[in-house]
């Protein structure tokens, strides 16, 4: 039982304040004049000013409530490393054994697991999320058990009582790591791009180690090793050799004696692209269609073009001085010996040969292509006559003889059941199904959703892929690849017709383009591709291929388990499946013989880029709590109990606060002057001071 004195004034208290005060200038004028009651009338007034205050006396009925002690256990991945989580779960269950029995005390043992992705440990959020759950009065302390790296201090909760952390690890603790500071996202194609690295030491690290090796590994071919000063920033150059994504692994080797070599390696994903593409555009006779290449390919500003055309035949006799045919003579030996390497495709636009070129040119042209080039040739009936192109030393290299037959008759273009798995020609019905709803249109199924051409060279193919047929299924676009180079032929000048609307027209631009990009090898066009797409912690596999079907993903994850993962069909020629990766780091991809690297996350998680056990994070949040941070290969602490407001840990002891908080039971309020005693002593005092003065 408690009592409580309190007080329910009916007046405000600067009212009763005046009244007091006028009060005691009656009671000083009766004694200034001699009246004999003055010191009755005094004890009126005051018992009518008490009366006016309210006083009441409170009885509570409390039941005592236990203090609640907070312990977080950090099971981060971090505190897996060397014997942390041993070191850790004995101290705790050591610590819970002395806080219960301190008495009145309840323990609440809260785990901290990693963050979703790469969070990192999220103690702090598991600490106010405690704090939600229970009555902040009665919180009597918090011990944190961890290595201190956590990665959410900046939402630290108001804390109600003393933090104490307790660290794990002990001093011999050492590691290595391997940081890229800097690494472009993006980088051009033949260019170096710098990127800055540092091998740092951290710890309890080997005297007298001044360097270590690194090994470079690019899209997972056989690393190549150097060796870098450790400790110091090291500015690498890379020059990237292909287009598209370019994933590069840095690691150290792992040294006996560092804690882990999860932060050993760094990955490293760079998308590289061409500067400007660089396209030799050779136009021969004149023809409706002539201006469409250079249109297409002048249109994008990413292209450097130069256009050679011949306009009038050597055989032409007009009398025009020489002089006045052109402004300056045509480089053709400086294009077609000298600098032909510096383009990246050839088009041949009805082109026929007229001496122009000699075959020393154009066998210099096949060479270009077995060395890695392209050429496109965009054939009109001067390929089947005798001037043809095919009929020179660039034939080993061209995928289609013609016959010497023109067909001149009307026919809609079809795509191949090739065709229609190859990336240049598998989304044309898609795309002129879409461009003619769009217009409101109406699209039949069984119909190609564009107009006709009325030309086509008969060819005969003799290699590579026929992607689109013309009249009675014949070769109409066939693509092939010569040595390290690609070559592709278009067997008829009608694609403008599709460009000027021709019956509806149809995809032109997307069918030219697709092919030129395919034609200087840009990875999104290969036709037999194995993609990784990373999704959060998910790895979107992807499988292009000509075939009608392909084996299972052989998938390496970053702890060298293979794993086996079927794909299924989601369109012609296109495979897919979704692979949850276990962990965040590096993994392999194989099918067949192409074999990809991809990453999720960075190689090294959040929960390695620091591993040596420090509290350096947590000490702003624990000094204001007047809290410790020791370390547990110093031994458990000692529990005490210290007053709020003072010091809370000393040598070889935390301190927990005593709430004394309770729970109330029953509660009474009794009146210490209730209304009829106020009204009997007030009237008996002032009778008995008027009596007084009145027997004086």
């Amino acid at each position: 039982m408690t009592n409580t004195l309190l007080f329910a004034p009916l007046l405000p208290w600067a009212l009763i304040a005046v009244l007091a005060v006028l009060s005691a200038a009656v009671v000083a004028l009766a004694l200034v004049r001699g009246l004999a009651g003055w010191a009755l009338r005094a004890l009126a007034m005051l018992v009518v000013l008490a009366a006016l205050t309210g006083p009441v006396m409170q009885q509570e009925e409390r039941a005592p409530l236990s203090d609640i002690v907070l312990m977080l256990e950090d099971e981060s991945a971090s505190q897996k490393l060397s014997t942390r989580a041993a070191q850790t779960a004995a101290a705790a269950d050591a610590l819970a054994a002395r806080i219960e029995a301190r008495g009145n005390t309840e323990l609440r043992r809260i785990t901290v697991p990693d963050g979703q992705g790469d969070e990192g440990t999220r103690l702090m959020g598991a600490l106010a999320e405690a704090l939600a759950e229970e009555p902040r009065g009665r919180i009597a302390g918090i011990v944190a058990l961890s290595d201190g790296r956590v990665h959410d201090v900046d939402r630290a909760p108001d804390l109600p009582a003393p933090m104490h952390l307790l660290l794990s690890g002990t001093p011999e603790d050492w590691d290595r790591r391997l940081i890229v500071e800097a690494a472009p996202a993006f980088a051009i194609l033949g260019e170096p791009v710098t990127l800055k690295l540092r091998i740092e030491d951290s710890g309890a690290a080997p005297e007298g180690v001044t360097s270590a090796p690194l090994d470079i590994a690019i899209d997972g071919a056989e690393p190549q090793r150097f060796v870098l000063p450790v400790g110091q920033m090291i500015e690498l150059p890379i020059t990237l050799e292909h287009g598209g994504r370019n994933v590069i692994r840095f690691s150290v080797p792992e040294v006996a004696g560092e804690l882990t070599a999860r932060n050993n390696a760094a990955l490293v994903q760079i998308n590289g692209m061409r500067d400007r593409l660089r396209v030799l555009l050779v136009s021969g006779e004149p023809h409706p269609g002539g201006r469409t290449w250079r249109n297409l390919l002048k249109s994008d500003s990413s292209v450097d073009l130069v256009h050679f055309t011949i306009l009038r035949p050597m055989e032409k006799q007009d009398g025009v001085p020489v002089a006045e045919l052109s402004l300056i003579a045509f480089p053709t030996r400086e294009l077609f010996l000298e600098k032909i390497d510096d383009f990246d495709l050839i088009i041949f636009d009805r082109y026929k040969r007229r001496g122009l070129l000699p075959s020393l040119y154009l066998e210099n042209v096949a060479n270009y292509v077995r060395r890695g080039g392209a050429v496109l040739i965009a054939a009109g009936p001067d390929f089947a006559s005798a001037d043809s192109i095919y009929r020179s030393p660039l034939a080993p290299v061209v995928p289609a003889r013609p016959s010497a037959r023109v067909v001149e008759q009307g026919y809609l273009p079809k795509v191949t059941d090739l065709g229609a798995r190859h990336p240049v020609t598998s989304g044309l019905l898609k795309d002129a199904a879409d461009h003619q709803r769009a217009e409101g249109r109406e699209v039949d199924e069984d119909t190609p959703p564009w107009g006709r051409w009325l030309r086509q060279v008969e060819v005969e193919a003799l290699s590579g892929t026929t992607v689109m047929s013309g009249v009675e299924d014949r070769p109409l676009l066939v693509l092939d690849r010569v040595g390290e180079g690609r070559v592709a032929l278009l067997a008829s000048d009608q694609a403008w017709l599709w460009d000027r609307g021709f019956e509806g027209g149809g995809p032109q631009a997307g069918l030219l383009k697709r092919l030129a990009h395919w034609m200087m090898k840009e990875p999104e066009l290969e036709e037999e591709a194995l993609i990784a797409e990373a999704e959060g912690q998910s790895l979107r596999i992807i499988r292009r291929t000509l075939g009608e079907s392909i084996g299972a993903v052989t998938v390496t994850t970053p702890e060298g388990v293979e794993v086996k993962v079927p794909l299924e069909k989601t369109a012609e020629g296109r495979f897919e499946a979704l692979f949850e990766g276990p962990q965040i780091g590096l993994y392999r991809l194989s099918e067949g013989d192409l074999s990809i690297v991809a990453g999720l996350g960075p190689a090294a998680p959040k929960e390695f880029e620091q591993t040596i056990a420090s509290g350096e994070a947590l000490a702003p949040v624990i000094g204001e709590t007047r809290g410790a941070i020791m370390a547990l290969s110093d031994g458990v602490p000692a529990l005490r109990d210290v007053r709020a407001g003072r010091p809370a840990a000393g040598r070889g002891w935390i301190g927990l606060t005593p709430r004394g908080a309770y729970e109330t039971l029953a509660l009474k309020q009794i009146a210490l002057l209730p209304a009829w005693l106020v009204l009997l002593l007030a009237s008996g005092l002032i009778l008995a001071g008027w009596l007084r003065e009145g027997r004086r």
